[in-house]
């Protein structure tokens, strides 16, 4: 089965958590863990590649790179993948769709903001028009080589242009062929439970942010609205850079780790990696 068909069978059986991964570490330590689904997050790629904010500055070049390590790293689970606001025209979004695909996503996703973007928790994003925003979707659908390869619509109009611009994108998204459809950035548990009511039997996504715009919700809660998948993109990201914070200044004020900090043994972190199994083949 292909990796956009294993998605879209899971997505039948009931709500599915993503977690966020940023890269091929994290992606593995998901599956690990017991992730049926893995989401690759912008926000968290231009954080651990560059060290710089999610506001348009990774390339398509780096992001199709992260896909085809992420995609290995947590294979046989499906990788979501972020593919922002498709790094510019419908050319552009057919050329990221094909690569998205060819390096092992299951499904990307793509918004409908102007270039440079912002990550959809943060204030002073503007979004293209709707028909735009449409006909980036309608060239997603027409690029991809399989029908399993899953087209996620997110509108980001929410904060821009209100509430029901954004269902009304949403209705145009899912008429231009969209698998799964993401609002971003509702403000209220009203709003999650309008978008499931409007939406029924359409795959809705819900995007769970710490200190973000939507009250955070369990993926238990969101599934019992009517939500399928319910992304985490953040909360390792956000975990792993205070533990960096905090080792990094423990060794430089002792000179030495500090014995508080929990972490993985050697041997735990080269098992995580898969080096017993390296060796074996050699």
């Amino acid at each position: 089965m292909t990796p956009g068909g294993a998605l879209r069978a899971r997505l039948q059986k009931g709500v599915l958590v993503a977690p966020g991964a940023y890269d091929a570490l994290t992606a593995r330590i998901a599956t690990q863990a017991g992730a049926e689904a893995v989401y690759m997050t912008g926000f968290g790629v231009a954080g651990s590649l560059l060290g710089v904010p999610d506001i348009g500055i990774v390339t398509a070049t780096e992001m199709i790179d992260r896909v085809r390590a992420l995609s290995a790293a947590s294979a046989p689970v499906p990788l979501i993948a972020d593919g922002d606001n498709g790094h510019g025209g419908t050319a552009n979004v057919e050329r990221l769709v094909r690569a998205y695909e060819q390096a092992g996503a299951a499904c990307i996703q793509l918004e409908d903001q102007v270039l440079p973007k912002r990550c959809g928790h943060m204030d002073g994003k503007e979004v293209v028009s709707l028909e735009e925003g449409a006909t980036k979707i309608r060239a997603a659908v027409r690029a991809r080589t399989s029908r399993d390869f899953q087209i996620m619509a997110r509108t980001d109009a929410r904060s821009v242009l209100g509430f029901d611009e954004a269902l009304r994108r949403a209705d145009a998204y899912l008429e231009a062929g969209a698998d799964l459809l993401f609002v971003e950035a509702p403000q209220s548990e009203t709003e999650l439970r309008t978008i499931a009511q409007r939406f029924k039997n359409v795959p809705l996504v819900a995007n769970m942010v710490e200190d973000g715009k939507t009250p955070m919700q369990s993926a238990a809660d969101l599934g019992a609205l009517g939500f399928r998948l319910v992304l985490f993109p953040i909360s390792a990201l956000l975990a792993a850079a205070r533990t960096a914070q905090r080792v990094y200044a423990g060794l430089l004020a002792k000179g030495a780790p500090d014995p508080e900090v929990d972490r993985v043994t050697f041997q735990a972190y080269n098992e995580i990696v898969g080096l017993s199994a390296y060796l074996k083949r050699e």
